[in-house]
């Protein structure tokens, strides 16, 4: 059971974390709001990946790795608590600053295209979906240096003979 939801694990990182570089990526290249267009596809295209791919790939990260931290070995372990609680930050962060946004963009896109919007209200949230993007990055990274390295992030306990003497 725990090499299952090490390998589910793993594999809603390389997802969690593939997404949000392919959706950096296309950050970059979303074209100025006057090309409603090519505008309104691109931010069908974000709000797809974040949709089909990213928010999966979250959820099977998240439900494994809570499944995980039930099995007894990791009870005592700092770095699996270190974990959860930026597995919350990654879990907020990517619902209500990545994928909800990203989903309403293409909404509001696409209502602009048709012509019942107007596009100066669009593309006010790219800059803080890139920035939250980059932060869930480092957060997805360090997460990784947990799990791999395991560090002891435990104080030493000082034994009863030493602290007589």
């Amino acid at each position: 059971m725990r090499r299952l939801l090490k390998f589910l694990h793993t594999m809603g990182a390389i997802g969690l974390m593939g997404a949000a570089a392919c959706l950096l990526v296309l950050c970059v290249f979303v074209p100025p709001t006057a090309d409603r267009a090519g505008y309104a596809l691109m931010r069908g295209a974000m709000g797809a990946v974040a949709t089909w791919i990213f928010l999966p790939s979250l959820a099977l990260t998240l439900l494994s790795g809570l499944l995980a931290l039930a099995q007894r070995a990791f009870h005592r372990a700092v770095w699996a608590w270190a974990k959860l609680a930026t597995g919350v930050l990654m879990f907020e962060g990517g619902l209500v600053y990545v994928q909800g946004p990203m989903r309403q963009e293409a909404e509001l896109s696409a209502e602009a295209l048709a012509g019942r919007l107007d596009p100066g209200l669009l593309a006010q949230s790219l800059g803080p979906e890139r920035n939250t993007l980059w932060l869930l990055l480092f957060v997805a990274t360090a997460n990784v240096v947990l799990g791999v390295w395991r560090p002891r992030l435990m104080r030493r306990v000082v034994t009863a003979s030493r602290s007589a003497g």
